[in-house]
């Protein structure tokens, strides 16, 4: 257990980190390319989730991440034993929280990552472990899990 608090402490840590250096070093709207043509670091303050979607409406956002925050609880615990399973669990809580310290303090979350290659929705840390966290859950639940209750 003590590994998995040190893992989301670590990612809520390198989230707000990485939001405030790009809130100290970047104006909003100004975009430096780390890779060109792959990944660039655009500063936005989003008051939405990916492409602005419920723009405003934070009160959904609270009450999202609460429903969020529940559900991993729960199914943290029929996990042991699923180190996959509960990595995942790590990363969406971590994501959770880190993108809740931002609606709380500011009524928006900062934004930073920009795929340059595709149309896709400007990201952060937080979003990161979100997507990889859901992505692992999933993974586990359609390959792993039902391989134990066959």
């Amino acid at each position: 257990m003590v590994w998995y608090v040190i893992l989301a402490v670590g990612l809520i840590g390198l989230d707000q980190l990485v939001k405030a250096w790009v809130v100290a070093n970047l104006a909003i709207g100004q975009t430096v390319t780390l890779i060109p043509h792959i990944i660039s670091l655009t500063h936005i303050q989003n008051t939405g989730a990916a492409f602005s979607i419920l723009e405003g409406q934070q009160w959904v956002f609270y009450i999202i991440t609460i429903i969020a925050l529940v559900v991993v609880a729960v199914l943290w615990r029929d996990s042991r034993g699923h180190l996959l399973y509960r990595i995942g669990l790590t990363l969406i809580f971590a994501g959770a929280i880190g993108n809740f310290i931002d609606r709380i303090r500011q009524q928006y979350v900062t934004d930073m990552f920009q795929v340059d290659f595709m149309n896709f929705a400007i990201f952060n840390v937080a979003d990161a472990c979100l997507t990889i966290g859901v992505i692992a859950v999933v993974i586990h639940l359609i390959f792993f899990d039902q391989q134990a209750k066959a």
